[in-house]
């Protein structure tokens, strides 16, 4: 409730009770042209994101996925609680679009717990990398649910992301594993993520979209874990509270980078993340990439920054033109 001004208060020797006005909606802050502090900004998310995840690998040996993505919710939910406050001046549950909102937060749910699930049974620099066809997806998603164009050279460079993850999986000889469907399944929710946030952006603040996807996964979790239930030990639970920081934190990070910088810039360097996850899993499981792994991940990622490329000279077009966009963007 907003305080009486001083001359009203002089005037009135007793205080009403007025109804609460309802806060405003929180509009997004402007963006800040400033790549730089941009690709500082997603590099050191991968960093965060990347040690969640091979956190979330280790955990995975004595927890059920769901388990473990419980708790990360959990903490996420615990991190944006001053968002869900009424009177917080932080608070961010008033939105325009609530159950895309929740069908967000659900497909983000998704993404983490299939990506976890694989963990137990894939070396993190392969599932990593697999996880990475998401551009991919978006490409094709995008043309449905948001009505875009793509041309021929962008799905070419899709088909050749494509052909990078079968180097990787290799299905039909003896080193295909089944749970490797699973970051496939991942990098298809958290395209639909990314396509979801598209929908949402410019018309909801990312702390509003953020407190959302913190309720939804908690709720869903809470209502899924009593059947995989596994009495964690402390040591799993500080464990699972760092994911928790660790992927927030990450996910922030994120969305201050795109404030500073498109995504077409930032793209390169969000690839870092398998760098950083392939070093881990050999100094902490003894993982080595194989070469076949070396060589999908390599075509997957020409793939992604082709198409940023495109995505970068498609919007330079709309720019420019202020019309139809080439027929072969």
């Amino acid at each position: 409730m907003t305080p009486p001004s001083a001359a009203s208060a002089r005037l009135d020797s007793t205080r009403l009770p007025l109804p609460d006005k309802p806060p405003p909606n929180r509009a997004a802050p402007a963006r800040a042209d400033r790549p730089f502090r941009g690709i500082v900004l997603i590099l050191a998310s991968t960093v965060f994101l990347g040690m969640s995840d091979v956190t979330a690998k280790y955990l995975s040996a004595t927890l059920p996925s769901i388990e473990i993505a419980w708790i990360r919710f959990l903490v996420f939910a615990l991190i944006m609680s001053p968002a869900m406050l009424p009177r917080s001046p932080l608070y961010s549950l008033r939105s325009q679009r609530p159950g895309l909102q929740m069908l967000r937060g659900a497909a983000l749910l998704g993404s983490s717990l299939f990506f976890i699930s694989g963990l137990r049974f894939l070396p993190i620099a392969e599932a990593s990398a697999t996880g990475f066809v998401s551009p991919l997806f978006v490409t094709a998603l995008s043309i449905v649910f948001l009505g875009e164009s793509v041309g021929v050279r962008r799905w070419i460079a899709t088909a050749v992301g494509l052909i990078g993850v079968l180097i990787i999986l290799r299905p039909g000889t003896g080193a295909f594993h089944p749970a490797a469907f699973f970051p496939i399944i991942s990098a298809l929710a958290w395209a639909c993520t990314l396509v979801m946030t598209r929908m949402l952006s410019g018309r909801e603040h990312a702390l509003t979209t953020m407190t959302y996807s913190s309720i939804t996964g908690a709720c869903i979790m809470c209502a899924l874990v009593p059947f995989v239930w596994v009495a964690p030990s402390w040591h799993d639970i500080l464990f699972g509270i760092f994911i928790g920081i660790a992927s927030t934190a990450g996910q922030w990070i994120v969305v201050l980078a795109f404030r500073y910088a498109d995504a077409s810039v930032l793209a390169p360097f969000s690839y870092t993340q398998l760098l950083w996850v392939s070093i881990l899993g050999f100094v902490i499981f003894g993982e080595l990439p194989d070469i076949w792994t070396v060589i999908g991940a390599v075509f997957i990622v020409g793939s992604g920054l082709y198409t940023a490329h495109r995505e970068r000279i498609r919007r330079s077009q709309l720019l420019a033109m202020d019309g139809e966009l080439s027929p072969n963007a």
